[in-house]
């Protein structure tokens, strides 16, 4: 029965195919190319079967075969990525769009997407899927696919809702479960993420991976102990960079339940993100160590907090000050204390911290502010604090020993307690001393008698009586001055003082300035007798009694003196030995007188004195009535000294020893060559005048009267005018009549421009200005006498117009002065003047080899003060460092620390500590720092300079919050420095570079 129905079946198709033939001979051809094309697909020949799809295309005439041709090519595009595939796929569906794979087409290419990992694209393609044509077979992959591209994409709201249809979906369940609970995990809904994790944790395929996840979910649902558990059964099934983020999770558990032994090594295996800590890592592993009192390992983990500005920071900077002052290093501890003490993110610990701040600021100083601000803030800022008392007594007590004085006066200024009053007793003194030692004597006297009228503690009240009367005796006050020591030996308490050593010295001082001589020995003899150790003060002090004798024409006393002088023989031994040989003199030794005089010029041939000694020489040949030999001597004298101011008055000796032998010619000679040589001058008068009885005596007035018509200085006729005229003013001055003298003087210059006393009006005018402080107007006279031939007056009007220009910064002006007065001088004083101002006005102008050379003649010198001594090894070491020598620059200033006092001292140990550094003594460095901030906080450039420095040697120490730190408060508060501020800023720039390669919470500072 089956054979018969088949065998008919058979007999029908043929009968069809018959009829059929020619017509679909073609179709047949193209349905088996389109298999053939469709077998190519299937097989993932995309390139082949894309060709084939294009050939059969061209001569298709069903629509349906165009269709699924034009679908296939643009798939094909897709799978081998070519340019136009997605085009493709668009034509297709507008060409086609009652096509039956148009939904297919979307899906189709999604699900290539998707399965290569393309997200993205898939997610373009799925969106155009229209879900409800989906069969319910094909609805669940659909959704999964759909909500893992979401997830991918960290579309995390369309991820949740696809995947929240599946919870229940046999296939899809478990995995949408996964990854709605990553997406609560990483949303920090963790109970959430939780519930889903368990549901899935049994399943095989997520464990290993949920076990990490979990253990994260423990510790920060605060389920330490699980975490711990978790974490550590995981470690040995892990790739590296989860090892370390569990040993963070372990690490960290076990620093919140305390057990920070534990909690160390497991922290320390922590490797950070990307290779990066940050500032809370740092914190967790610096606070463990601290909790274990591991305090040098606490500070390297909290010192690389750097910038820290939250809670977390606070809190450890303010362990890390702890841990400092643990290791005695309290510079450390100050910058750490100071930064936790400027956050209030946690109160407690920022008014401890303050504490702190202020108690290390006046055990150590403080670079940044004076200490007592440090210590009056902290009162203000906790007015009812339980240490109010203790740090009022350190306040009082910080204003003696900042040595700030300055700026403790600002703060003592109206605080009337008893305390406030003996501080401010204590400070005024200090203060005037200092100002007494910058030469300021005006300011200092007004803080002497401030400190006066607060008689607190009688030590202080004698010191400043005794620094009063220095103070008067520096301004010529000599009447003051003497009642002021006098009350100072009054006072019981003097003998415990420093000073009380040397008032006899001083107290004979006064009276040799006062003339009262009697006194002067009286007091010179009571200070020898008790100062035998005292070398130097022994040696003036020999000097001076001596004088007083020679005043007092006590001449074998005089010698006596001047002897001990010549035998210490450590200053001005010449001088010693000049004054004993005319004692000699005037006791009636003639002969001694000369021999000592013939002995001094050979035995002093660099003396100052030498060119008087000659001339004492010769007027002894003459007295003695040996012309010869004192001829030959004042022609010595004018020959080697040709700039002296003795020799006009040599010349005028000479003359008269040819006058008084009836040598009238040649006196004449001699007294013509006066006359020309230096006009004006008194011997020039006596010449011209001596001259006029030679020539009256010859006969020769006619002679005399032409001669003198050749002198534009003598006026003949108005000559007895000039004498009155300025004989009136010079009474003006004598009787201290300022006003009116300088009035009269004036008027005689006037009168008389090249008058007979026209030098010494120019002099004493210049002296009347310069004391009335108008300089500028005493300048243009003592210039002319300086413009005048040699006189008395030229060394004391070279000194003060020097110091007229000196005082005005005119370096260029002043230097030929002070060359004069170096060359001219016969006072030792006045050389070392010259030669200490040389220096700094070569200095000033970058002249530094030659500044240099004038302060190595400075140091020559036998007798300078320390401050000159200072001054000159500061111009070598400063001279030095402009030139790059710093091995010059170092061995000057470790010269000038000797005896430097304020603003120097403070440059000295700038550079001590910069030369420790330049020589890798990083902490030694350090220590001078702080010595500098400590003693000299006043002096601001050097503290910004010293803490710069200072940020060097920490982070060359490998402390990076130090270093850090420092700079930022030096660009914070030392904005008047520019140049320092500047180099904070490039400084600080580095070092965040350098640490922003390993710490992640610092970012690199930006360039203006």
């Amino acid at each position: 029965m089956i054979k018969h129905k088949i065998t008919a079946f058979i007999l029908i198709l043929g009968a069809l195919f018959h009829m059929q033939a020619q017509q679909s001979a073609v179709y047949t051809s193209d349905l088996v190319a389109y298999q053939k094309a469709l077998m190519l697909y299937n097989n993932q020949q995309y390139l082949a079967s894309q060709t084939l799809f294009k050939t059969i295309k061209k001569d298709a005439k069903s629509e349906e075969l165009l269709s699924d041709c034009a679908y296939y090519i643009a798939n094909c595009a897709v799978r081998l990525n070519q340019q136009n595939a997605d085009q493709l796929i668009e034509d297709f569906v507008e060409d086609y769009p009652m096509s039956t794979k148009r939904n297919s087409a979307f899906l189709d290419v999604a699900d290539y997407y998707f399965a290569n990992g393309k997200y993205a694209y898939a997610k373009k393609w799925y969106d155009k899927v229209d879900e409800s044509s989906l069969a319910r077979s094909e609805r669940d992959k659909f959704s999964f696919n759909n909500g893992y591209v979401a997830f991918v994409t960290k579309d995390y709201a369309t991820a949740k809702k696809h995947l929240s249809r599946l919870e229940s979906s046999q296939k899809y369940g478990s995995q949408a479960k996964y990854y709605i609970g990553f997406m609560a995990y990483e949303g920090d809904d963790y109970n959430t993420a939780n519930t889903y994790f368990d549901q899935v944790s049994d399943q095989e395929k997520y464990k290993e991976k949920l076990s990490y996840y979990q253990a994260d979910l423990n510790f920060k649902l605060g389920k330490f102990e699980e975490a711990i558990k978790l974490a550590k059964a995981q470690l040995p099934k892990s790739d590296r960079n989860e090892i370390s983020e569990l040993n963070k999770i372990i690490g960290e558990s076990y620093f919140n339940l305390e057990k920070y032994d534990e909690a160390i090594p497991f922290l320390k295996e922590y490797r950070g993100k990307k290779g990066k800590w940050n500032n809370t890592d740092y914190y967790q592993l610096g606070y463990a160590y601290y909790k274990q009192g591991n305090y040098e390992n606490a500070i390297s983990e909290f010192n690389k907090i750097i910038g820290g500005d939250n809670g977390v920071a606070q809190n450890a900077y303010y362990h890390l000050g702890e841990s400092y002052v643990h290791l005695n290093k309290k510079q450390e501890a100050l910058n750490a204390f100071r930064n936790a003490s400027q956050m209030d993110y946690d109160l407690k610990i920022q008014e401890d911290a303050w504490l702190n701040y202020a108690k290390i600021s006046y055990e150590i100083g403080n670079p940044y502010q004076s200490v007592p601000q440090v210590l009056t803030s902290y009162l203000e800022t906790y007015p009812d604090t339980q240490y109010k008392e203790e740090i009022e007594t350190l306040l009082i007590d910080s204003y003696i020993t900042s040595k700030n004085y300055q700026e403790a006066l600002k703060l003592l200024e109206g605080k009337r307690s008893y305390a406030n009053k003996a501080a401010y007793q204590k400070v005024t003194f200090y203060r005037g001393l200092e100002l007494y030692n910058e030469g300021n004597y005006q300011e200092a006297e007004t803080l002497f008698d401030k400190s006066l009228k607060e008689p607190i503690e009688d030590i202080y009240t004698a010191r400043a009586t005794f620094w009063k009367a220095e103070t008067d005796y520096s301004l010529t006050n000599y009447e003051d001055a003497l009642i002021g020591f006098k009350q100072f030996q009054q006072q019981t308490v003097s003998t415990s003082t420093p000073e009380v050593t040397n008032i006899d010295y001083n107290l004979a001082y006064t009276y040799f300035k006062q003339k009262n001589y009697p006194k002067t020995t009286e007091h010179f003899k009571t200070f020898i007798a008790n100062h035998s150790d005292d070398v130097i003060r022994l040696n003036d002090a020999y000097l001076r009694l001596g004088d007083a004798y020679f005043v007092s024409s006590d001449y074998d006393s005089a010698i006596a003196s001047y002897h001990k002088a010549i035998k210490i023989n450590k200053v001005d031994a010449d001088y010693a030995f000049f004054q004993a040989s005319l004692s000699q003199g005037y006791a009636g030794n003639v002969n001694k007188k000369i021999a000592d005089l013939e002995t001094f010029i050979n035995r002093y041939p660099k003396s100052t004195l030498r060119d008087d000694a000659m001339y004492e020489l010769g007027n002894s040949y003459v007295k003695k009535g040996e012309n010869v030999k004192a001829l030959k001597m004042y022609d010595r004298l004018n020959a080697e000294y040709d700039r002296s101011s003795l020799v006009p008055k040599a010349m005028l000796r000479q003359g008269l020893v040819h006058y008084n032998a009836n040598a009238n010619e040649q006196a004449l000679t001699k007294f013509k060559n006066v006359a020309k040589a230096f006009p004006g001058t008194p011997e020039a008068n006596q010449a011209v005048s001596t001259a006029r009885l030679i020539y009256i005596d010859l006969g020769r007035v006619d002679e005399y009267a032409s001669w003198v018509q050749t002198l534009d200085y003598v006026n003949v006729t108005d000559t007895d005018l000039d004498n009155a005229t300025y004989e009136s003013a010079e009474k003006k001055y004598l009787d201290n009549k300022s006003n009116d003298a300088i009035r009269q003087f004036n008027n005689y210059l006037n009168q008389f421009p090249n008058g007979i006393h026209a030098l010494q009006a120019h002099f004493y005018l210049a002296q009347l200005y310069y004391k009335d402080d108008l300089k500028t107007n005493a300048a243009s006279h003592y210039v002319a006498v300086l413009d005048a031939p040699q006189s008395e007056f030229t060394e004391e009007s070279l000194s003060r117009l020097s110091q007229v220009y000196l005082e005005k910064k005119n370096w260029l002006e002043a230097i030929p002065v002070l060359k004069r007065l170096e060359t001219e001088a016969s006072f030792p004083q006045n050389v070392v003047f010259a030669q200490s101002n040389l220096m700094k006005a070569n200095y000033q102008l970058e002249n530094y080899n030659e500044a240099v050379s004038y302060a190595e003649k400075v140091l020559v010198q036998s007798k300078i003060d320390n401050k000159i001594k200072s001054d000159a090894h500061v111009i070598i070491a400063r001279s030095a460092m402009k030139t790059n020598d710093e091995t010059k620059a170092k061995a000057a200033y470790s010269e000038v620390e000797k005896t430097a006092t304020g603003e120097t001292a403070a440059e000295a140990l700038y550079y001590n500590a910069y030369f420790k550094n330049q020589e890798g003594a990083y902490e030694a460095s350090n220590e001078v720092v702080q010595q500098l901030a400590k003693d000299y906080s006043g002096y601001k450039l050097y503290s910004a300079k010293g803490l710069v420095l200072m940020a060097k040697n920490f982070y060359a120490l490998k402390d990076a919050f130090q270093a850090t730190y420092i700079l930022e408060s030096v660009i914070e508060n030392f904005k008047d420095y520019s140049d320092v501020v500047s180099e904070a800023k490039e400084e600080l720039s580095k070092i965040k570079a350098e640490e922003a390669k390993t710490n992640a919470s610092v970012q690199p500072e930006i360039e203006d």
